[in-house]
């Protein structure tokens, strides 16, 4: 039930409903992306013991409902007898029944969120008009996974943004892992893992250092974050006052600090995981450094990067996998 998976996917879901007899993506945007809420046929499905929502689960939605029975709480398979009991008598529990309850409460209304969905999308598709819009839904995941996202396919999980001082969080979550789910973590997370699964990182020998995955995953949140008009780089992570402060006082510092000590040239996994992990285990000056500070070292290198190629497109940004001269000195 904890697992933390996201989920590379390619499959399609219907805006009106889930089958794959859509319109092109194109004309997702003409319209206004509408995020199809696949949780609450499951609430249909187990709180109402609603034989319809079951079937419209299989017939309309065939490859969320096989995903979601398989891969995510992994009961069987999608043709096994008794799998739809199975899956109702799962989200029957009493915890995750009150967790649908209050995922419907809270997020009634997705109107904010599909504005904000076909904004980022149109600008993103402006940049880069190859990349496909995918269909977006709505699901309970029973705190599985946060994102499914694939060529056309985009799901979030509504109970992975419940809000950090979520009460069931607490029981089952460290502080570090509550910040980010919030309602307001769901577009970021949206875009970033869509945008990694259309550009994945390669981990061919000779490039899988730390810097390498660093800038990777920087450029992708730096996209992301244009695409859905943050701010900045530590608005985009969600870094406090504080942490936002400390890295303008230390980047630079926090740089030499990991040229002298060859992290940057690194391909430890304990290493990389220290600087792109939420909950770090750095201390510089005494002080512990913000979390996921590789990314946004990633980010900072990336926005230099473009500022020094004041031609570069995002669509050839995102192709791009050769930063080696970049420094932040």
């Amino acid at each position: 039930m904890m697992k933390r998976i996201i989920f590379i996917l390619v499959s399609v879901i219907a805006l009106a409903s889930c089958r794959s007899d859509m319109q092109g993506n194109d004309a997702l945007l003409d319209r206004g992306i509408k995020v199809f809420r696949y949780d609450r046929l499951q609430y249909e499905a187990t709180a109402m013991n609603s034989i319809a929502a079951v079937q419209r689960m299989n017939l309309d939605c065939p490859q969320a409902t096989r995903i979601l029975i398989e891969d995510v709480l992994m009961l069987g398979k999608v043709n096994d007898p008794n799998i739809n009991e199975r899956m109702c008598a799962y989200y029957a529990d009493s915890i995750l029944f009150r967790l649908m309850q209050d995922a419907e409460e809270k997020f009634s209304d997705m109107r904010p969120i599909e504005e904000k969905l076909t904004k980022g999308f149109k600008r993103l598709k402006e940049e880069v008009p190859s990349i496909p819009i995918p269909s977006v839904y709505s699901q309970i995941s029973a705190l599985n996974q946060s994102i499914v996202v694939g060529d056309s396919l985009l799901g979030f999980s509504l109970d992975k943004y419940m809000g950090e001082d979520y009460p069931l969080y607490k029981r089952y979550y460290y502080a570090y892992q509550r910040r980010s789910m919030k309602p307001e973590r769901i577009l970021p997370d949206c875009f970033t893992f869509y945008l990694m699964s259309q550009y994945p990182f390669g981990w061919e020998r000779g490039r899988r250092t730390l810097f390498d995955v660093i800038m990777h995953q920087g450029k992708i949140n730096w996209v992301a974050r244009k695409a859905l008009e943050i701010k900045s780089n530590a608005e985009m992570l969600d870094y406090t006052e504080e942490e936002t402060e400390w890295c303008k006082k230390n980047e630079k510092a926090l740089w030499n600090w990991m040229v002298s000590r060859k992290h940057l040239e690194s391909t430890d996994p304990m290493i990389i995981r220290a600087y792109t992990h939420p909950d770090p285990n750095i201390i510089l000056k005494g002080e512990r450094i913000p979390p996921v500070i590789g990314i946004w070292i990633g980010m900072q290198l990336t926005e230099k990067f473009m500022k020094e190629h004041p031609d570069m497109s995002i669509k050839a940004l995102l192709e791009c996998e050769d930063f080696r001269e970049l420094t932040l000195e």
